[in-house]
């Protein structure tokens, strides 16, 4: 191999390494979006869950009321 061949060889090396330097810099980024979006949609499950305990709590609550409204409503026809 003469001193052109390995300058070429070098200059392919350098030119691989520095696409592979802008994947990787790439890959992060996205990797960094999807983060972002995961931290995101773990919010909305984790405020759509308190959500649900609320509406729990509140059919919860209802029930009790029309239970004894429903007991006072049976005390009056005794």
């Amino acid at each position: 191999m003469d001193i052109v061949e390995e300058i070429d060889q070098f200059e392919l090396l350098e030119q691989k390494i520095d696409s592979m330097i802008k994947r990787i810099a790439s890959l992060k980024r996205e990797r960094d979006s999807f983060l972002e979006k995961l931290q995101i949609q773990e919010e909305k499950i984790s405020n759509l869950t308190s959500e649900l305990e609320n509406f729990k709590a509140a059919r919860d609550n209802a029930k009790q009321k029309i239970v004894s409204l429903l007991e006072k409503i049976e005390q009056l026809e005794i």
